[in-house]
């Protein structure tokens, strides 16, 4: 079996726990994807790739480069998808400037209230994977995708039956996303080249638990491979012209 990235955290222990309680097995992936972008935005990155301490410096949030190489591999991934038609759905995160829809977030660490000195703003789309006019957005306020937002309305309206998820952070709006996507009964693919964290250790076991029980973690290469193979949507250009 190839090796895979939580190997080195994950104990003998845990790994025959697993074996025999019967996780591991894949659930699956349907025939009409969509692809879920969650907080891909230069507050997890930085403005520029820099090591990932000395990005946290003025970037608090920031995963350094490691997000950075999630950007990138999500590019690809958005490239492939963009060929077989299906809805790409990004989260945004817009706040009030008074910070009074913060909620909770500001609980939690003592640099809550600072903002990077730079010209681009932290809750804004990296350019490199910038939504096109014909995606989706999403306003969220809290970690999950779903949650107080419309993303089940537009996923049934699709026809959806699968969201290959990718994002930052995988230990935090990523996993949280994954898992209303699995109570939502919806099949999840998680790409693991396409997300990233600060935390090594916390991405790492992220996966595994997700892999373990409610999502098929995939490469990049294995969901191209897969968005290869199904025939991909139909979607009008401009939905007006079709009602009329």
């Amino acid at each position: 079996m190839a090796e895979r990235i939580w190997d080195k955290y994950i104990s003998a222990r845990d790994r025959e726990i697993s074996e025999a309680a019967g996780y591991r097995k894949r659930g699956g992936l349907g025939k009409r994807p969509a692809i879920l972008v969650v907080d891909m935005f230069y507050n997890f990155t930085g403005d520029v790739p820099k090591p990932i301490l000395e990005s946290v410096g003025e970037w608090r949030s920031s995963c350094g480069e490691e997000g950075w190489a999630a950007v990138y591999k999500t590019a690809e991934l958005l490239k492939a998808a963009r060929a077989k038609n299906l809805p790409i759905i990004y989260s945004n995160a817009q706040r009030r400037a008074d910070g009074q829809d913060s909620g909770r977030w500001i609980a939690k660490n003592h640099r809550a209230m600072e903002k990077a000195k730079s010209s681009v703003l932290g809750t804004e789309i990296c350019k490199e994977v910038a939504p096109e006019p014909k995606d989706f957005q999403v306003h969220k306020l809290k970690p999950s995708m779903f949650f107080g937002t419309p993303l089940v309305s537009i996923l049934n309206d699709l026809d959806v039956d699968t969201v290959l998820v990718a994002g930052l952070v995988t230990s935090g709006c990523v996993r949280a996303t994954v898992t209303d996507a699995f109570s939502y009964n919806f099949s999840v693919g998680v790409i693991e080249d396409c997300c990233g964290d600060r935390w090594e250790v916390s991405h790492a076991v992220t996966l595994f638990e997700m892999d373990a029980k409610y999502a098929d973690v995939i490469s990049l290469q294995e969901t191209k491979e897969y968005l290869g193979a199904i025939e991909g949507f139909s979607l009008p250009d401009n939905i007006m012209e079709k009602t009329h």
